[in-house]
């Protein structure tokens, strides 16, 4: 691994390091992607990394270009100690806003963790139902905790994938090339052909 990168990671886990240092072994890192767009779910996942684990390219998922964030994906899940992710549709998005849907993403992902961690770190949401299991809340922890951003590309890459499915039952939409966001393209697709299912009632208000 070249220098300059193992660096960088050493940085990435100062934050874990002083943490296991004081005597957590089990850090569970959660982060989602798709609080934003106009379609599609939310998806939360969560990772808990060995403690030794240096995946040389692990970075904030905004940072990693599609191509390198698929072969992450596969090394991050080969090396988890354990990894869980739930996927929160558009319909419970709309009934219950997506700020709660990212934090019933987040419980879910705990009950679904095949190993209880003994703390979790999550980028920036509080009150939060872990479960009982203590748990801090890190301003940008995906780009500051290796085991966030370990969960940012888990769940950047499933979100992907469900919107690349999608793609293919509304192909004019474009959900392959911007995964639901709001850009020209997608504003301007449903202005010509309605919203689809998949569509966030709640957030497409202002272009139907």
């Amino acid at each position: 691994m070249k220098e300059k990168e193992e660096e960088r990671l050493k940085n990435l886990k100062l934050i874990e390091k002083d943490l296991h240092q004081k005597g957590f072994t089990k850090i569970c890192g959660i982060d989602e992607a798709g609080r934003g767009p106009l379609a599609g779910p939310v998806v939360v996942a969560g990772v808990i990394m060995k403690e030794d684990s240096m995946i040389e390219g692990v970075n904030d998922s905004k940072k990693v270009s599609e191509k390198k964030r698929e072969l992450l994906y596969d090394k991050i899940i080969d090396e988890a100690i354990a990894y869980s992710v739930a996927v929160i549709g558009q319909d419970v998005i709309d009934e219950i806003n997506i700020l709660n849907a990212t934090k019933r993403g987040v419980t879910k992902v705990v009950e679904e963790l095949s190993i209880k961690p003994d703390l979790i770190i999550i980028d920036a949401l509080e009150h939060i139902d872990t479960k009982g299991i203590l748990y801090e809340a890190i301003i940008k922890g995906d780009a500051k905790c290796y085991s966030i951003a370990a969960a940012s590309i888990i769940a950047k890459v499933t979100r992907d994938r469900i919107m690349r499915q999608w793609d293919e039952i509304y192909p004019q939409y474009g959900f392959s090339k911007h995964k639901g966001y709001g850009t020209a393209m997608h504003i301007q697709a449903i202005k010509e052909y309605g919203l689809t299912p998949i569509h966030r009632r709640s957030f497409t208000k202002n272009f139907v």
